[in-house]
């Protein structure tokens, strides 16, 4: 079965998220924005093996370690979607604008698309394309144990900010609708910032989609 453990990183306390298959204990992270001793010594006192990269989207806050960590444990990077290629060519000027520690582009592995599936150990998650907050933006959803990491597409009581370049409030609404709410109300979800929540429960009371 599926486990996950998830770290707040950066001066923006974004959620990476470490997942690992119980029985193998080979383990994913999602979007390593930073603070890699932090998630290294994590993984550590699990006793868990890192074997990959899953990457949501490519703002620095996201994907700020991605580079270092992969070219460090020789480890392959998966996602995102192609749609966010100049987001990682410009990760070093990201870096400059917000204040973070130098960082690299790099060359993920593996594109992302609608409708993949990525997996660890013998874990299995769906990916979901989920554009409007960036372009390239994908979202990873575990049908086994009623999870998805979503990046920043959706938070609790709150949706992803669209005035970034190539950010679209339209396009963010459509793919919370179409591409979240169908796998269920019930579905706990993990955003890239803050608390957790319901996709039922954001249906209700969340004033950016309340309703939809």
């Amino acid at each position: 079965m599926l486990r996950y453990l998830t770290i707040p990183v950066t001066q923006f306390q974004q959620n990476c998220s470490l997942v690992w298959c119980d029985e193998t204990l080979q383990a994913a992270v999602i979007d390593p924005g930073g603070d890699l001793p932090v998630l290294l010594d994590a993984v550590k006192r699990l006793g868990l093996t890192l074997t990959q990269i899953w990457q949501t989207h490519a703002h620095i806050d996201h994907a700020g370690g991605t580079a270092e960590l992969a070219a460090r444990l020789g480890l392959p990077i998966i996602g995102p979607h192609p749609g966010d290629q100049f987001w990682i060519d410009g990760l070093a000027e990201q870096s400059k604008m917000f204040g973070f520690p130098p960082s690299d582009a790099f060359t993920p592995t593996r594109w992302l698309h609608d409708g993949d599936t990525v997996s660890v150990g013998h874990c299995h998650l769906d990916v979901r394309h989920c554009p409007g907050h960036t372009p390239g933006h994908v979202v990873f959803h575990s049908p086994e144990i009623g999870r998805a990491f979503v990046g920043d597409v959706l938070f609790a009581g709150s949706i992803g900010r669209t005035d970034f370049p190539q950010g679209d409030h339209d396009t963010l609404i459509n793919s919370i609708v179409q591409r979240l709410w169908p796998m269920g109300d019930a579905t706990v979800f993990i955003p890239g910032h803050g608390p957790e929540s319901t996709f039922g429960r954001e249906r209700k009371t969340n004033p950016f989609v309340g309703g939809t």
